[in-house]
């Protein structure tokens, strides 16, 4: 770290005082979004989970963002010891016709400079006062211009966080610029660890490419106020992932294409399906590092404005010139990659490639090789996909999967709520965490979303269980046999049908976890 660097620092964040990890049971959410690895470390979202011992102990980052577990992590990138996480926050709002829907608002940043043992926040919308530390992500009301090249164009300025969050951030450590990918609030960087913000001009969608050199003259603009739909080009202006790679290109994924820029992002080229690829909405941009070659750049296709796109995923080998594409039809996520072997999560499962793509074997069976009632929930989706020096990582809405054997078995990790909450560090809220002899999850419990739900209870000693659940006038519907019960915490799964196998229906259900050396009570809302 330069001098120069240190300065900024010291000007321009927060002091760093206490230790921002602290201890933790384990994971402290099951639906995982994001992984990213740093050597044999595995940092885990949406709360900032730690492992650096293969997940046999955890630490959380005990910051102000997440205490009331309201935020959490859209993106996450490591630099050596230079943490950086984009913060977001989901609302639901109506809309003109009354349908409810997801808001996605930009909440801040994230920065550890030192592996996450303490952490500085800046909000994206900045402090009411005249030296704030951030001027934030959001746009001044009366910003609504922009230099670009020899010209001047006209924009919108995105002065609210709702459908802005910082999906994707990328960090280059040659000129310690930060980059963001912000949907409505565009394409930013920042080159002096976020206190100033500078939004960064993309091509339209009509251009393939785009040089101040050339003198375009065109609304810049992510929504088409004023402008009528059929001359509206402004989905590429819309970005949500973001990447530098080793060559120092930078490479953006937008609603409208990919983008690449050799020159630190004042020159873009634009590609889309017309270049090769399956769709034109890219979400997740990931580099293939090929010793003495040009690195490949993988990028997951969706659908986006147009005909005949499609789901997938496409790479590129030489910068753009051609693209491959593989796994159609298929919405993925996320890449990791172990030297020629490549990881592709999509939302059915993990794909896998030991022939540089030519192939892929597909798995979505992730059982634990230790108990194996514990198994992902049918229908779980796939987030992401990571790889640490001794270990294959994949996150899901059911939990967090690990192999050390690359793919071939596994053991899961989850939220692991105790069903005696003393002891409980302060992060995690023990009013909130009862003190009970048994629990089930989910509950209430949907057999056709959820699939399965799990019964917990803890024993004091070694022996066989047996589980009866009963329904409302105490009649036995279900009788589970759990025949090695072992000391301490054990669960089991059950898929809401009775002995016959018949779905049962809506209301309130009572189960008896009959032990060695007592019988616990709970009960069950079955809802669809």
């Amino acid at each position: 770290m330069s001098r120069i660097y240190l300065g900024v620092l010291a000007l321009f964040s927060p002091a760093l005082q206490a230790q921002d990890l602290v201890s933790t049971p384990g994971i402290l959410s099951n639906v995982i979004t994001n992984l990213e690895t740093d050597g044999t470390s595995i940092w885990v979202g949406p709360y900032l989970d730690i492992s650096r011992d293969g997940g046999l102990t955890w630490q959380s980052a005990d910051v102000e963002p997440f205490r009331d577990f309201e935020n959490t992590a859209y993106s996450l990138t490591i630099h050596d010891q230079q943490i950086w996480a984009g913060i977001g926050k989901q609302s639901r709002q109506r809309d003109d016709s009354g349908q409810l829907r997801n808001i996605n608002n930009a909440v801040g940043i994230l920065y550890s400079p030192n592996g996450g043992n303490t952490w500085n926040f800046w909000p994206a919308t900045p402090p009411a006062d005249n030296d704030p530390i951030s001027t934030g992500l959001m746009d001044n009301p009366e910003d609504t211009q922009i230099n670009y090249g020899s010209v001047t164009l006209t924009t919108l300025p995105i002065t609210v966080p709702a459908q802005a969050p910082p999906w994707d951030l990328d960090y280059d450590v040659n000129t310690q610029t930060l980059w963001v990918a912000g949907q409505l609030a565009g394409l930013r960087r920042s080159a002096n660890l976020g206190q100033t913000w500078e939004r960064v001009v993309l091509p339209p969608d009509t251009s393939s490419y785009l040089g101040p050199e050339l003198g375009y003259d065109f609304p810049f603009t992510v929504q088409p106020v004023g402008i009528p739909e059929s001359q509206f080009f402004g989905l590429n202006f819309q970005p949500f992932s973001v990447l530098v790679d080793k060559t120092a290109s930078i490479w953006v994924g937008t609603a409208g294409g990919l983008n690449r820029s050799d020159d630190g992002g004042t020159s873009w080229h634009h590609y889309t399906t017309d270049d090769g690829m399956l769709g034109n909405w890219i979400i997740s941009i990931e580099e293939q590092s090929r010793e003495g070659r040009s690195p490949a750049i993988w990028t997951t296709n969706w659908p986006g404005r147009g005909r005949e796109q499609g789901y997938g995923v496409a790479v590129t080998r030489d910068q753009g010139t051609t693209f491959q594409t593989a796994l159609h039809g298929e919405r993925c996520s996320d890449f990791a990659f172990d030297g020629p072997r490549i990881y592709v999560a999509c939302y059915r499962g993990l794909y896998q490639s030991r022939d540089d793509g030519i192939t892929f074997v597909f798995t979505n069976e992730f059982i634990d090789r230790d108990n194996p009632v514990r198994s992902m929930r049918p229908g779980a989706r796939i987030f992401a996909v990571e790889v640490t020096e001794n270990a294959l990582w994949v996150s899901s809405g059911d939990g967090l999967f690990k192999s050390v054997d690359q793919g071939n078995s596994w053991t899961i990790f989850r939220a692991e709520v105790p069903l005696n909450p003393s002891g409980l560090p302060g992060i995690i809220p023990a009013d909130q965490v009862r003190n009970v002899s048994t629990y089930a999850y989910p509950n209430p419990f949907s057999p056709s979303t959820d699939r399965l739900i799990r019964l917990r209870y803890d024993l004091a000693q070694a022996g066989a269980v047996t589980v009866k659940i009963f329904d409302f006038s105490m009649t036995l519907v279900e009788e589970i046999s759990a025949p090695s019960g072992s000391i301490g915490t054990n669960e089991v799964a059950w898929d809401g049908t009775d002995k016959q196998g018949l779905r049962l229906a809506n209301g309130p259900y009572f189960y008896a976890v009959q032990a060695p050396e007592d019988t616990f009570w709970g009960k069950i809302l079955i809802i669809e």
